[in-house]
C-alpha cells in the first residue's frame, strides 16, 4: 500500500460498461476485473478491488468457497441473504444490516437467497439484490472473523453513515470494524432533494446501487453508475429521486 496519488480526477463509470456474468441463477455486474473478466487497466481504485452488484434467484446462491487475506463487506438492498462460514457463524443479512467477513488465514463460506425462510415462515420466490465489496487488509495472516450490526435507524436519520471502518477517526462511530486503517465505507439513503457532502480523501469510490443523484462537477449518476474520485473531495451529492449510495473513503492505494 502507498499514500502516493496521481493528479486530481473524477472518473465516471457507467452501469452499462461494467463486466457482466449471467448464469441461470445469478445476474452479476462487476466494477473491476473479476473472475474470467480481466482488464489490466481496471483492477482496483484505491484499496477497493471488488464492487460486485449481484442478484441471486430464489433457491440458489454461492456454494461453499474459500477466501484468504481479504476484508469482505456485504450490503443487501432488497431481499435477504443466508450466510454460513467455517468459523461457525451463520445468519440472515437484510437491508440495513452491516456485515463484514475477514478472511484472514483462510475461511470457507456460502451465501444463498433466503427463500427457504430460516425463520420458519413460508418459502418465497423473491430475488435477493446485494453489493459485495472487497478491500485488502493492512495486515496479512490474521485470524478469520465475522461481524454484523443493524444500522437501519442510523440510516433513517439521514446523512452519510460510517458502515465499516478501520480508521481511527471513526473509532466508535462505525457500525463494524475492518482490518485496514486507511479505509471506511459510508452509506446513505436519500429522499429526492436530500444532499450529502463527500469526505475529503485522496481516493473515493461513489457507487449508486439504486435511484439517481447528481454529483457536483460530474452530473447525473443513475443506478449502477459510479465515480472514482482521486485527490479531491468535498463534492456535493444531491438526490434527484429516492436513492441509496455507497462511498468508500480511502487514504492509501495499492502500489
Amino acid at each position: 500500500m502507498t499514500a502516493l496519488a496521481p493528479s486530481p480526477a473524477v472518473d465516471v463509470r457507467r452501469a452499462e460498461d461494467r463486466f457482466k456474468t449471467r448464469l441461470s441463477w445469478l445476474d452479476s455486474k462487476h466494477s473491476f476485473s473479476f473472475s474470467r473478466h480481466y482488464d489490466p487497466a481496471n483492477t482496483h481504485h484505491g484499496l477497493l478491488l471488488v464492487n460486485n452488484d449481484d442478484i441471486v434467484h430464489p433457491g440458489t446462491g454461492f456454494e461453499t468457497h474459500p477466501h484468504e487475506d481479504m476484508e469482505i463487506v456485504t450490503w443487501v438492498l432488497r431481499g435477504s441473504l443466508v450466510h454460513q462460514d467455517s468459523t461457525g457463524h451463520s445468519g440472515v443479512i437484510y437491508p440495513g444490516l452491516a456485515q463484514r467477513m475477514s478472511a484472514g488465514t483462510g475461511i470457507l463460506h456460502s451465501e444463498k437467497n433466503d427463500s427457504w425462510r430460516l425463520d420458519g415462515r413460508e418459502p418465497h420466490g423473491d430475488p435477493v439484490h446485494f453489493v459485495q465489496m472487497w478491500v485488502v487488509p493492512d495486515t496479512d495472516g490474521v485470524d478469520p472473523g465475522y461481524e454484523q450490526l443493524e444500522i437501519g435507524d442510523e440510516l433513517l436519520r439521514g446523512g452519510l453513515v460510517p458502515v465499516a471502518s478501520g480508521m481511527d477517526r471513526y473509532d466508535g462511530a462505525s457500525a463494524i470494524r475492518i482490518r485496514n486503517r486507511y479505509a471506511t465505507l459510508h452509506a446513505a439513503r436519500l429522499a429526492a432533494g436530500d444532499e450529502v457532502t463527500l469526505p475529503d480523501a485522496p481516493y473515493l469510490h461513489l457507487y449508486v446501487p439504486s435511484g439517481a443523484v447528481t454529483l457536483e462537477g460530474a452530473g447525473r449518476l443513475g443506478a449502477g453508475d459510479a465515480a472514482r474520485i482521486t485527490m479531491t473531495g468535498g463534492h456535493r451529492v444531491s438526490a434527484t429521486e429516492a436513492a441509496e449510495i455507497l462511498v468508500w473513503e480511502m487514504h492509501a492505494t495499492l502500489a
